[in-house]
């Protein structure tokens, strides 16, 4: 098992260009997988963890609902907004400038063969990295991500979660709002529920952070949770 992992930011991108270049690491580390089982290589897939940034963009998962979109394409454009159609699961959700996009592309044969767990584990370290910083965090019943006051009528969500795997090799990830403008969620029915909050590490510490240090928090509790060993 190969336990190393490339970490690597890429910063403010466009969403069909992150997603065209995830794409490529996938497909990659599937070939890899591919060739082990086939030619007896013996070389180690190779592991990615990806930080990003995107533009206004809205993202619909395979098993969502067009309906959740609340804007038209006039609406989209006066918002400076797109939208994609993705196979990821889950359904609708925005990404934006201060929001910690991470995509772990991850050869779970290296870690542990287990979606569930690998939620799981995802939605920790972010839980970890608010705690860090004097915010409690957990889970929503039934419900993917990472919440606040989770257990009452006060309910917000801080990070969602949609993942792809195939052949145990995972894409896409999950979205954490650092600094996120939340108005752009009042366009959608973020992640198909439509009687709960949104919220950010801005709003809830009442100023704005600095996502860098949030970034290696998280990154760090990533790292220690899966076992990883993260070079740049």
């Amino acid at each position: 098992m190969n336990k190393k992992v490339t970490f690597e930011d890429w910063g403010l991108m466009d969403y069909q260009a992150a997603w065209d270049r995830q794409e490529a690491l996938f497909a990659q580390v599937v070939q890899e997988k591919t060739d082990n089982r086939i030619h007896s290589t013996g070389h180690p897939t190779d592991n990615y963890l990806v930080f990003t940034e995107h533009p206004h963009v809205y993202t619909l998962g395979k098993s969502g609902k067009p309906d959740n979109l609340l804007l038209d394409e006039h609406g989209l454009t006066e918002k400076q907004a797109t939208y994609y159609k993705i196979n990821r699961g889950g359904d609708i959700t925005y990404h934006g400038p201060g929001q910690i996009v991470g995509y772990p592309i991850l050869d779970l044969d290296n870690f542990f063969t287990d979606i569930h767990r690998y939620l799981r584990t995802l939605e920790e370290a972010v839980i970890h990295t608010l705690a860090d910083y004097g915010i409690t965090a957990g889970r929503y019943p039934g419900y993917t991500g990472v919440w606040l006051d989770a257990d009452n009528e006060h309910a917000r969500k801080i990070c969602a979660l949609g993942v792809r795997a195939s052949r145990w090799v995972t894409m896409h990830g999950f979205a954490f709002n650092v600094n996120t403008d939340l108005s752009y969620f009042g366009h959608i029915v973020p992640c198909g529920i439509d009687d709960k909050d949104v919220t950010s590490m801005q709003r809830e510490l009442g100023t704005q952070q600095d996502i860098n240090t949030v970034k290696d928090c998280l990154k760090g509790h990533i790292s220690e949770l899966f076992g990883m060993e993260i070079s740049d």
